[in-house]
């Protein structure tokens, strides 16, 4: 079982940056052998995937519209995954939620496990 609490969501102007946090709590396997994931949803539109990484972050994946903007990164030590966002645009608001995927190895864009309930993120025009 794996329950993900995110962090960091508000209110920023167009171009500014804000920094998602993702804490994991676990049991069984640990944080570190999960491969992770954002998604975001945003107001009458299906939730899509942001950003992938694997279990010791030697490998990312990120949708067309974010690459050069996001970083994910993540902190295996301190069971935490984060989402960089620099250059925000007003396309980017949405509830962003992290999720958690038991092959270590990949980076998937589906086929997700434990799922966070999302924060808001909101850029102004």
């Amino acid at each position: 079982q794996v329950q993900l609490v995110e962090s960091g969501g508000g209110l920023v102007q167009a171009g500014g940056s804000l920094r998602l946090s993702c804490a994991a709590a676990t049991s069984g396997r640990t944080f570190s052998t999960y491969a992770m994931g954002w998604f975001r949803q945003a107001p009458g539109k299906e939730r899509e995937f942001v950003a992938a990484i694997t279990f010791n972050g030697n490998r990312t994946l990120y949708t067309d519209s974010v690459k050069g903007r996001f970083t994910i990164s993540r902190d295996n030590a301190k069971n935490t995954l984060f989402l960089q966002m620099n250059s925000l645009k007003p396309e980017d608001t949405a509830v962003y939620s992290c999720a958690a995927h038991r092959n270590p190895i990949t980076t998937p864009i589906m086929g997700y496990d434990y799922w966070g309930q999302g924060t808001q993120v909101t850029v102004s025009s």
